[in-house]
């Protein structure tokens, strides 16, 4: 009937209306990070960021470092072992995704003998860094859980004079990859070789400036992450309904 039509139509609308006003706040929210990002790091040939919290701002210039001396900075294994049907995961470039997050799902196995050989050179602890060397360069990831070998991806280790998540954030910003550009001289990026990366100049305030842009920046990436997820909930609910309101062919 018409009312009925109506009602399905209602709600449905009623239910796109709500996505897309979660969308438009998730995209507030990551121009918001891309303009922090702009301000609570120093632009190139610049010491100081253009926006500082009020209890550093007579604490003076931002120190320049090099990655290598401020961290342990080494790469996954060369070889290319036999891969199974079960076992450990190997983690490659690809699997390193732009929302800071690993993708368990697409990755190739490993026996216990090859995972314990790899994992002499370049064991992945909590709280290290992986940074994409081949195909995927970049998108810098913190690990949060471990039980899996490296392979085209770089491991930066903390060696006690970085708070990592500000090094992560840092290693996102304008300035890292200018630095890449310039060593690629315009041509398309697909490897970075490890000296590279050991060799990248960062810019480093007090400990205590470091924690809290680090706390800043990876709050409102919660923020990001929470609304994506509810964004994909109402999409899968949209769905269900969609399967469930309107006729199937056998009905």
């Amino acid at each position: 009937s018409y009312e009925e039509q109506q009602k399905v139509a209602s709600c449905l609308s009623s239910l796109d209306e709500v996505i897309a006003a979660h969308s438009q706040k998730l995209d507030i929210l990551k121009d918001h990070k891309k303009g922090l990002m702009q301000n609570l790091f120093p632009q190139e040939g610049e010491r100081v960021p253009k926006y500082r919290f009020e209890e550093f701002e007579n604490d003076g210039d931002w120190v320049e470092e090099i990655l290598g001396e401020l961290c342990d900075v080494r790469d996954g294994t060369h070889d290319s072992p036999k891969y199974v049907s079960k076992g450990y995961p190997m983690i490659t470039s690809k699997n390193l995704l732009s929302t800071g997050m690993m993708d368990f799902e697409n990755v190739s196995y490993l026996c216990e003998d090859d995972y314990n050989q790899i994992n002499k050179r370049s064991k992945v602890d909590i709280n290290d860094i992986l940074f994409g060397m081949i195909g995927t360069i970049g998108n810098p990831v913190i690990v949060k859980t471990d039980g899996f070998a490296i392979k085209n991806v770089a491991l930066i280790k903390s060696i006690g004079k970085l708070n990592q998540e500000f090094l992560l954030h840092q290693l996102k910003s304008n300035y890292i990859l200018t630095q890449f550009e310039k060593v690629n001289a315009g041509g398309i990026l697909k490897f970075i070789a490890l000296g590279i990366i050991r060799n990248l100049i960062v810019r480093v305030p007090s400990p205590k400036e470091q924690d809290k842009i680090a706390s800043c920046i990876s709050s409102l990436d919660l923020l990001i992450t929470s609304e994506a997820e509810k964004i994909e909930k109402l999409k899968l609910h949209k769905k269900g309904l969609m399967q469930s309101l309107f006729p199937k062919i056998i009905d």
